[in-house]
């Protein structure tokens, strides 16, 4: 006795939903790998459930952008919008200046200059001036500020030369001080000693 056909429509209960999702992905999953296999197609399969998660097979001999460009080519929708288009340009665009400063800071180096004309090697020459005279601006500015800081440690290096020659002195005066205080008990004592041996 065969199966009932089933009426494709939505199912309603969220339980037996997820389980038929998860059973019919798995078996179209199944048959993309199959499919792969026995025919040797490229296959490029991607499902996206109701809550977002991504299941996607790709055959191995081929990349997803490779299965993209051919889709693009054959079917001839444009799968781009207008936003990758411009970002596409974009980085053409950036792509061809980074290779033409390539070749102008070859040119500055002094490399491949044979082939450039009269007016190419003026404009060379000219921001090679302008460049150099930059460079000796900011040469200057750094001497300066050098000779600025320099002077600076010299001044910082007097004053505490200075307060170091007042502590020197301040501790010369704290050791007389000491040793006039000690002088007349000194003098004191030593008068008394041959008294008290002559009272003997």
């Amino acid at each position: 006795m065969g199966r009932g056909k089933i009426e494709i429509k939505r199912i309603e209960n969220s339980t037996n939903r997820q389980v038929t999702y998860s059973k019919r992905k798995n078996g179209i999953m199944k048959k993309a790998k199959e499919l792969t296999v026995l025919c040797d197609a490229k296959v490029s399969l991607i499902i996206f459930s109701s809550s977002g998660k991504m299941s996607e097979y790709r055959s191995p001999s081929a990349t997803m952008t490779e299965i993209l460009d051919k889709y693009h080519k054959y079917s001839g929708k444009r799968l781009w919008d207008a936003k990758h288009e411009f970002l596409s340009n974009e980085l053409d665009r950036i792509k061809k200046e980074n290779d033409n400063m390539q070749i102008e800071l070859r040119h500055l180096k002094g490399e491949d200059v044979n082939s450039l004309h009269h007016k190419e090697l003026a404009t060379i020459e000219e921001a090679l001036d302008n460049g150099l005279t930059k460079v000796r601006a900011k040469e200057m500015e750094v001497f300066k500020m050098l000779k600025k800081n320099e002077r600076m440690l010299e001044e910082e290096n007097k004053r505490l030369n200075y307060i170091l020659h007042q502590q020197q002195m301040a501790m010369d005066g704290c050791v007389r001080e000491i040793h006039h205080s000690q002088m007349p008990f000194t003098f004191r004592v030593q008068p008394i000693q041959p008294n008290l041996q002559e009272a003997k």
